[in-house]
């Protein structure tokens, strides 16, 4: 009976043990061990998920020393290179081999490792999404105001689609509705040493330059310069091609035009995180024309995946249907949620 009892502890030991080995495991920089299901890498923080909490454990990536996974993951590193297979740290962590499913085997550092993925089949493990929301009501002269901004991506191994909508709106008695709604959908498709191709379709209306529609397609290539899992920044340049419609009875024109600019983000200021491009379009086919668009957003990380968010968006047109009306812009404080 006591040799039983002795060979059924052993059993759920071993049990327990392989159990162990089957999951994902983090060593950390203070001596701390995690084990679960690691599920991505972004930004460079760390989620990891466990059978003894609710709540997904986020790790800040310069905080953990090794890793140990037989999962396969989505890599990609600071030079770009984007590798499907599983991750292994060499060396007390100093290093870390990514076995590829091609049967290749890379060496890098952990400083090198940019961006990790679980690899699912489910559409949700490579999704990501927010919606942000802000409001405002004034007794004097029934003033309203509210913003919308919305985002939809999903990144796949070599291809990114991003979906977005933007909607800011005031009204007041005796006051005409102020109106401005911007939407659009951006691809890239992501080519060696950090190059990639990109093309979008973007439609933005707005009653400060009585645009009742422009539709603005772009078709390019770019280039990061710095991409780490603190920041990056990138270049990019190509065609667009922009059509307009108006409200004030302005007849509707259309332009081939060139486009470059650039976007920095930095990602790893504690909870806080910047992001602004700028982008200026000079017109081929109507001569001294030329627009700006310029983005900035500020955002402060909050409990269970909210945030508050300040951003500013421009658009300026040196050649606008309305006379004086060349700048539009909008600055909103809002609060909102992330996937």
């Amino acid at each position: 009976m006591r040799f039983n009892k002795n060979l059924l502890i052993s059993f759920c030991m071993l049990s327990g043990i392989a159990s162990q080995a089957q999951k994902d495991s983090l060593v950390l920089k203070n001596g701390d061990v995690i084990a679960g299901e690691i599920k991505s890498m972004d930004k460079g923080v760390l989620t990891i998920e466990t059978d003894y909490s609710k709540k997904d454990f986020t790790v800040e990536w310069s905080g953990i020393k090794e890793i140990y996974s037989k999962s396969h993951f989505l890599v990609t590193l600071k030079n770009g290179q984007r590798i499907n297979g599983t991750v292994e740290s060499a060396e007390a962590g100093k290093k870390i081999i990514i076995n590829g499913d091609d049967g290749s085997k890379t060496e890098t550092t952990p400083d090198e490792i940019v961006y990790l993925k679980g690899l699912k089949s489910d559409f949700w493990s490579r999704a990501y999404a927010s919606i942000d929301i802000g409001l405002s009501f004034t007794k004097a002269n029934n003033l309203k105001q509210y913003n919308v901004r919305s985002k939809l991506g999903y990144l796949a191994d070599k291809w990114q689609l991003d979906l977005f909508y933007d909607d800011t709106r005031s009204s007041q008695d005796s006051v005409a509705e102020t109106k401005r709604t911007e939407g659009g959908i951006a691809g890239k498709y992501f080519l060696q040493r950090d190059w990639y191709l990109a093309a979008s379709v973007n439609f933005l209306a707005n009653t400060e330059q009585a645009l009742n529609l422009r539709t603005t397609g772009k078709l390019g290539i770019g280039k990061y310069l710095v991409h780490t899992n603190k920041q990056y920044w990138g270049l990019g340049t190509g065609l667009s091609l922009n059509n307009e419609s108006f409200t004030n009875g302005t007849p509707g024109r259309s332009s081939l035009e060139g486009y470059f600019g650039s976007e920095l983000n930095f990602f790893d200021i504690g909870d806080l995180s910047l992001l602004s491009n700028i982008w200026a379009y000079p017109s081929f086919t109507e001569n001294g024309r030329w627009r700006t668009d310029f983005i900035f957003d500020a955002k402060y990380d909050l409990p269970l995946d909210f945030y508050i968010k300040v951003g500013f968006t421009l658009n300026y047109d040196n050649r606008p249907a309305v006379k004086g009306k060349e700048t539009d812009y909008v600055l909103a404080f809002s609060v909102g949620w992330e996937l």
